[in-house]
């Protein structure tokens, strides 16, 4: 075994971890400051543009995946990735302490002052997560063994999908009880803490600087791996492909809750139990699909997933009551967790240590186009022909996504049984 494999093994555990309490405490952050929920309405009293409360959280989404390819050349020079994470996601953390500034100094500032402040810290906070995804993800997948990075991925994101739901039920107790004053301001502040003991989790890292990584002399411009990678490997490129109809299988999980409330009368109460459900099954999700994909394959769990937002969208396209809702909840988030869950443990699964980077930023830069296209196209669908059409073709994007998972895709590296954490 090399010396540095070695090294990986022996700190697994540890490693493991404590970048675990990472995530979960990261989780809790944005329970705290939902950029779905919490920030909107903090937008919201600052403008009644419909507009610009929806580009909150298209400025996160957007923010994080179009920086990952134009920083991967400089990514994969690296020999230990920690130092880089450290100071980048530092980037993505102190925008909160701003956006509580900003709440405490809003009556003086002003709405309109407030409002530009406010996005200029959303666009930080985006651009931070962007810049730090790719070395952070490099990062995991250097420290965890390939047979337990989707055990890994899975229990950190039911961990953090966990926290992230104890934050959002007490950022709205908060909202609740305190004075339109501080509200926010306490809110934002309960995010940048859980962010603080985030970092330190993740500063606790064992990461081995790997002396045998082969480092060019000279930097090539990104998109030369980019074209270079498109030529050689086909198998990624029908990768990228299933993870761009993915987008199109997905966009309607977006009008499932407009669409239960305006045709079948859904209230309140009723719209909480069914994102609780959707939660719930995330918590579960996670862990067990991550755990299946070590062990099974993350291409045919990646499969499995979608197929669930193929059967999620028919039951909602012809849904006869509310009650299917529930079901359609389930599976979308059976959907989700194959999405990004086990769609990142298969992405980095793909080409050497030094090319991962590279493969890091395609995977993510490269769909982010369908990513914003497609619940916009939703939209107008649904807008145009009503909502169970969009329904009906997001099926159709998952079952031709099945299609090319199945007969197009192969899992990039074989199974092997791993030892335990």
């Amino acid at each position: 075994m090399p010396p540095l494999e070695q090294e990986v093994r022996s700190n697994l555990r540890h490693n493991f971890t404590v970048n675990l309490f990472d995530g979960a405490f990261f989780g809790l952050a944005l329970g705290f400051s939902s950029f779905s929920a919490f920030i909107p309405i903090f937008v919201s009293r600052m403008t009644t543009s419909a507009l610009l409360i929806g580009l909150v959280p298209a400025m996160h989404n957007v923010g994080w995946q179009l920086p990952q390819l134009m920083t991967a050349g400089w990514i994969a020079r690296l020999r230990r990735y920690k130092p880089t994470v450290l100071l980048l996601t530092i980037h993505e953390r102190i925008p909160f302490l701003g956006l509580a500034l900003i709440a405490w100094f809003l009556p003086g500032l002003g709405k309109q002052v407030a409002l530009i402040l406010t996005f200029l810290m959303l666009a930080w906070q985006g651009l931070g997560g962007g810049v730090t995804a790719n070395p952070w993800t490099s990062m995991i997948a250097k420290i965890i063994p390939g047979e337990l990075r989707g055990t890994f991925f899975g229990s950190q994101a039911a961990a953090a999908n966990a926290l992230l739901s104890v934050g959002s039920i007490a950022a709205g107790f908060l909202l609740a009880s305190t004075s339109d004053r501080i509200d926010f301001s306490l809110l934002f502040l309960l995010t940048c803490g859980a962010m603080a003991v985030s970092w330190i989790f993740l500063s606790r890292t064992r990461e081995p600087e790997d002396l045998a990584k082969v480092i060019p002399a000279k930097k090539a411009p990104f998109w030369k791996g980019t074209r270079s990678i498109f030529r050689r490997d086909p198998n990624f490129r029908w990768f990228l492909l299933s993870r761009l109809t993915v987008q199109i299988a997905n966009m309607g999980f977006a009008f499932y809750i407009i669409y239960a409330v305006q045709f079948f009368g859904m209230d309140d109460i009723t719209a909480g139990i069914m994102a609780a459900t959707m939660t719930i099954t995330n918590i579960f999700a996670n862990p067990i699909m991550g755990w299946l994909g070590d062990r099974w394959s993350h291409r045919l769990t990646m499969t499995v997933g979608i197929m669930g937002s193929i059967f999620g969208n028919l039951l909602a396209w012809k849904a006869s009551s509310l009650g299917w809702f529930y079901l359609v909840m389930v599976l979308s988030a059976l959907a989700n967790v194959a999405v990004w869950t086990i769609a990142m443990t298969m992405t980095v699964e793909f080409g050497t240590e030094a090319e991962r980077p590279v493969y890091i930023g395609m995977s993510n830069t490269l769909i982010a186009p369908a990513a914003i296209l497609a619940p916009i196209f939703g939209g107008w669908l649904a807008d145009r022909s009503g909502y169970p059409a969009t329904f009906l073709v997001s099926a159709i994007g998952g079952f031709l996504t099945v299609i090319v998972l199945l007969l197009l895709v192969r899992d990039p590296q074989p199974k092997r049984i791993s030892p335990t954490t």
